[in-house]
C-alpha cells in the first residue's frame, strides 16, 4: 500500500514561528504541535463550516475533533449564531446586572439532568469542576478530595505541578476508573475528611483506551460517598447533552450530588455550569465566593438554550448514536481484518482507536503511522484523545473515513508485516 503524499502546511509553519516569538509555545495546552504529529498536523485553521475544516494553507478535513468537544451540531451553526447575533445587535450581552436567560437555562436543566435542581454558570470546565470542590468543602467542612479523571488546569487537579505550592494538591487523592477497591482504601484512610469524590462517569483517561463502568462501579462508587457522608460529583464536561441528553447519569441510572457541564451544551459558546441538589448548592450562597465579570454574558446562554432546542427537536443524539454505532462497527471489521493491533473503544458518540502496548514499543511507530495517514488523506482525528461524532457529519462522510482507514490499515499492515 502506496504512502500518502505529505500535507503542505507552510503558511501554519511560519504563523507558528511568528508565534514563538509572541506566545510561550507558539500555542498553549492540547492545541501544541506536540499534542498531535510535528510536522504533519496543520497548526492554525481559517475556517470551518458542517463537519469541516480548513487550514491556513487551504487543505480540507473532515472533522472527528469538533473543537475537543463543545461542537455537537457542527461549526457555523446558522440558527445557534442567528440566535445570539439578534441578542447581540438588539439587546447586548454585557451588562453590570443579569438578564433573564440564566433562569431560563437553570429551569431548563432541572427538565433534563437528573441531578438538577439548583445551578451555577461559569465559563469552562476547569471553572466548573474547581467550584464544584469548593460548594462541596463549604458544604461538608471537611477538605480532602478523590478524584477519578481529567478536570482540568487549576492547582488541585492539574496533572504538570509547575508553579504550585504541593500544599495546594496535598489532601487531593487520585483512584482509578472502575478500580472500586482503591476508593475504598483510600476512604478507608480518609472518609472522614473528605468532603467530595469526584469522577467522570464514563472512563476517559487521558491517552487510554475508554471504558465502560463495570456493573456495580457507578452504585459502588455512590455507596461509599452516602457512608462517608462525602459530597458525589460527576464531571460531565464531555458527556452531557452528547451520551444522552442527562448525561453518563441518564444512560447508566446513577445519580450524583452535584454535576459539572459545559462543551457540547452551546456549540462552541463559552459557558460551563455547576447544577445539582438544592441543599448542597446553598452553600454558595453565603458560605463562599464566585464570581467574574463575564460569568453572566448572555450570548453563550442564549446560545445553549437554541443548542438545546436543536437537540430536543431533531432528535440529534438519536441520529449520533446511530451514526456513531454504524461507523464503530465498521470499523473494528477492520481492525479484525487487518490484525496490526488496534484497538476501538469507547460508544458512538465519542470513541478512539489505540495500539495494543508491546514490549517492543512498536505500538507507537504505528500509532505515529496511523494518524500521519489520515490526516495526509484529510481526516482529522489526534494520537492522543479520543474522537467525537457530530450532528453534521453525513453518512457520506463516514463512508469516506471508513474507506480511508480501511486504506490506512492496510498500509500498516504492510510496513509492519
Amino acid at each position: 500500500m502506496k504512502e500518502t503524499e505529505k500535507l503542505n502546511i507552510t503558511k501554519s509553519l511560519e504563523l507558528y514561528d511568528e508565534a514563538l516569538t509572541l506566545v510561550p509555545g507558539g500555542v498553549l495546552g492540547a492545541r501544541k504541535p506536540g499534542d498531535f504529529i510535528n510536522g504533519e498536523y496543520p497548526i492554525f485553521l481559517e475556517s470551518g463550516k458542517g463537519c469541516r475544516l480548513t487550514d491556513v494553507d487551504g487543505n480540507e478535513f473532515i472533522d472527528f475533533l469538533c473543537g475537543y468537544g463543545p461542537i455537537i451540531l457542527g461549526y457555523r451553526e446558522e440558527e445557534v449564531d442567528d440566535a445570539v447575533y439578534q441578542q447581540i445587535k438588539n439587546k447586548g450581552f454585557c451588562f453590570t446586572l443579569t438578564q433573564k436567560f440564566q433562569n431560563l437555562l437553570a429551569k431548563k436543566l432541572t427538565q433534563i439532568i437528573p441531578s438538577s435542581e439548583m445551578s451555577i454558570f461559569l465559563k469552562t470546565g476547569s471553572d466548573a469542576t474547581t467550584a464544584s470542590i469548593r460548594i462541596a468543602r463549604a458544604h461538608t467542612n471537611k477538605i480532602k478530595v478523590m478524584r477519578c479523571g481529567y478536570h482540568g488546569w487549576h492547582d488541585w487537579c492539574v496533572e504538570m505541578k509547575g508553579g504550585i505550592p504541593s500544599k495546594f494538591y496535598d489532601d487531593v487523592f487520585e483512584f482509578q476508573y472502575n478500580h472500586l477497591e482503591q476508593l475504598e482504601e483510600l476512604m478507608a484512610t480518609h472518609g472522614d475528611e473528605t468532603a467530595a469524590i469526584i469522577m467522570t462517569p464514563f472512563g476517559h483517561p487521558n491517552h487510554e483506551k475508554m471504558e465502560l463502568p463495570q456493573p456495580g462501579f457507578l452504585e459502588g462508587v455512590r455507596q461509599i460517598a452516602d457512608k462517608y457522608g462525602a459530597v458525589l460529583v460527576y464531571d460531565e464536561i464531555r458527556t452531557c447533552f452528547r451520551l444522552s441528553m442527562g448525561g453518563a447519569q441518564q444512560l447508566y441510572g446513577a445519580t450524583p450530588d452535584l454535576t459539572v457541564m459545559g462543551k457540547a451544551m452551546a456549540n462552541g459558546y463559552p459557558i460551563s455550569v455547576v447544577t445539582g441538589k438544592q441543599e448542597i448548592m446553598m452553600a454558595a450562597e453565603s458560605k463562599l465566593f464566585i464570581s467574574s465579570t463575564f460569568f453572566p454574558n448572555s450570548e453563550a446562554f442564549v446560545a445553549a438554550l437554541k443548542t438545546i432546542e436543536i437537540l430536543e427537536r431533531d432528535k440529534v443524539l438519536e441520529n449520533i448514536w446511530e451514526k456513531g454505532e454504524w461507523m464503530m462497527k465498521k470499523i473494528q471489521e477492520l481492525i479484525n481484518k487487518y490484525d496490526v493491533g488496534a484497538e476501538l473503544s469507547g460508544v458512538a458518540p465519542m470513541f478512539y482507536i489505540t495500539f495494543e502496548k508491546e514490549a517492543s514499543g512498536a505500538y507507537k511507530s504505528k500509532r505515529t503511522d496511523f494518524y500521519t495517514q489520515l490526516i495526509r488523506k484529510g481526516f482529522f482525528f489526534t494520537p492522543f484523545h479520543h474522537s467525537y461524532i457530530s450532528y453534521r457529519h453525513t453518512q457520506q462522510d463516514l463512508e469516506l473515513t471508513v474507506t480511508a482507514i480501511d486504506e490506512t490499515l492496510a498500509f500498516i499492515k504492510d510496513k509492519y508485516q
